[in-house]
């Protein structure tokens, strides 16, 4: 069983929100942070920088979202910017779009419900390393206690360095509705010092630790409330299928979508007037500043046919940056013989 926030995350419906890059807890050797976003005060939606809400409203219509994760650094430490987001994407979208907010402190009563009342539903708590195994009687017991009392759902997303059967005993006492675990991973922002704690990636994987995961799998992920949620799982479908809604929502006409959530068309250098005389329909191209863009498939039957000299296909993400992912050249053999002379004269 998994909970609603991650349904909507395996569709690739959840934009992720981050709101705040600071955080108290320092000495966290395994926090996946890069460069960019550790200890900054820059908002992003997904990827993309946010200088206004009609950024963060912008990015979530782009694909479609269905829900909103918040994260950090550390999202209760900068609670104004928190509670107004959820506000702005609760008026926005209404009730139905899910939010759940990720946390590394326990924040009190007056942090709950303020989240509670801006709309969040779900808070996922994350305790520091060096006190799993002794959170019973804690302020750690008492805040899924309180955040419920507030109408929130709570829960522990936590990284699996290794099985802690209290979380577990956290669900069956139902002070936690359901415990995440992410396959403990190495990334740009944490590779020295995992390195350092005595960490190494497991063999054949990119990002995966060789650690504890057939004994978390064993002890933990056998219960019916408890997630284990695989990095090969976050590249393949979280972030795939995102892609994805994106795609079908910025595709233009001619755009033509894979099946990894990119779009493929063509470009070329001829002006709007070429392409009528051609008697190419205006639904199959775009006319930009410098060139045009169209129907790849057309673009490259034209180039073989020496009716345009030469252009390229084209295979970008459909984010807001749209960011290439590949050219591929195309050049009639007419055009590549005017290229070849003056070359040759030289």
């Amino acid at each position: 069983m998994i909970s609603k926030g991650c349904e909507q995350c395996a569709e690739g419906g959840k934009m992720v929100l981050f709101v705040y890059g600071y955080c108290d807890q320092r000495d966290c050797f395994y926090c996946p942070l890069g460069e960019n976003r550790k200890n900054v005060k820059q908002v992003y939606a997904n990827e993309r920088p946010v200088e206004s809400d009609a950024d963060v409203l912008g990015e979530a219509r782009r694909m479609d979202a269905l829900g909103t994760s918040i994260t950090g650094g550390e999202p209760q430490e900068a609670m104004e910017r928190t509670c107004r987001y959820l506000s702005l994407l609760k008026d926005e979208f209404g009730e139905n779009h899910h939010t759940h907010l990720y946390t590394g402190i326990t924040g009190g009563r007056e942090n709950m419900r303020r989240l509670s009342e801006a709309g969040l539903d779900e808070i996922r708590f994350h305790p520091p390393y060096e006190q799993w195994g002794d959170l019973h009687g804690t302020e750690w017991e008492e805040i899924l206690e309180i955040a419920r009392e507030e109408g929130l759902t709570p829960a522990f997303e936590i990284p699996g360095i290794r099985p802690e059967r209290e979380f577990v005993e956290f669900v069956d006492e139902g002070a936690a509705d359901f415990v995440n675990i992410n396959e403990f991973e190495m990334s740009q922002g944490n590779y020295r010092r995992m390195q350092e704690a005595g960490y190494e990636l497991r063999d054949g994987h990119m990002s995966a630790v060789d650690g504890a995961n057939d004994e978390i799998l064993e002890e933990m992920a056998t219960h019916s409330k408890v997630y284990f949620c695989t990095s090969v799982f976050k590249d393949a479908a979280q972030h795939r299928n995102r892609l994805k809604r994106m795609a079908q929502n910025v595709r233009r006409s001619f755009d033509e979508t894979t099946d990894d959530g990119t779009l493929v068309y063509g470009k070329t250098w001829c002006s709007e007037t070429r392409l009528r005389e051609l008697g190419v329909p205006a639904e199959y191209y775009a006319v930009k500043s410098e060139h045009v863009e169209l129907a790849w498939w057309l673009l490259e039957e034209m180039v073989e046919e020496g009716d345009l000299p030469r252009g390229e296909i084209v295979e970008q993400y459909p984010t807001y940056n749209g960011t290439v992912v590949e050219r591929t050249p195309l050049e009639s053999s007419e055009g590549s013989e005017e290229r070849a002379e003056p070359a040759a004269a030289d």
